[in-house]
C-alpha cells in the first residue's frame, strides 16, 4: 500500500465554489457531498454545506475541503498551512498556468521570479484565502 499526503482545506462556506475554482485551475474530476446527504446536517444552515469535496486534478493532484458546520465555528481566519506545487523545468508552463490562474484570484506575495537557489519561485493567496508557494526547476546545466 502506497500512502498518500494531500491538503485538506476547510473553508466557513464557500467550499463549493472554491473547488470549483481549483477545478479551473487544474482541471480533473470534482466530487462534492453535502451534510444533508450524509444525514449530517444537525442545523437546517448547513445541509447545502460541502460535507466533503475531492478534486482528482490532472497530473496526480488531489485536493481535498469541507465547509466548517456551524456548530464548529467560529474557525480560524488564518492559517500557518502553504500548498506548494513544485516541478521540473519541464513542466514550466503548466506551472505558470496554475500560478497565472491562482495569483489572479487573489494576490501575489512574492512574484514568480529566479531564485537565489536557481529555481523560479513565487507566493500568491488566492481568491479564497489559501496560501500557495510555486517552485519551477531550473533549467538543466549541462
Amino acid at each position: 500500500m502506497m500512502a498518500r499526503l494531500n491538503p485538506y482545506i476547510n473553508f466557513l462556506d464557500n467550499a463549493r465554489a472554491a473547488l470549483e475554482f481549483y477545478q479551473s485551475v487544474f482541471g480533473g474530476e470534482l466530487t462534492v457531498s453535502t451534510f444533508a446527504e450524509y444525514g449530517q446536517a444537525d442545523d437546517p444552515a448547513d445541509a447545502d454545506k460541502v460535507m466533503h469535496g475531492q478534486l482528482e486534478g490532472d497530473g496526480g493532484i488531489l485536493l481535498m475541503a469541507a465547509d466548517t458546520p456551524s456548530h464548529m465555528q467560529p474557525a480560524a481566519e488564518t492559517s500557518n498551512i502553504s500548498i506548494s506545487l513544485s516541478g521540473p523545468f519541464a513542466d514550466d508552463a503548466t506551472l505558470r498556468g496554475y500560478w497565472e490562474k491562482l495569483s489572479t484570484s487573489g494576490a501575489v506575495t512574492v512574484p514568480l521570479e529566479v531564485a537565489p537557489w536557481g529555481d523560479a519561485f513565487g507566493m500568491c493567496v488566492d481568491g479564497f484565502g489559501v496560501n500557495w508557494l510555486v517552485n519551477i526547476g531550473g533549467p538543466a546545466q549541462g
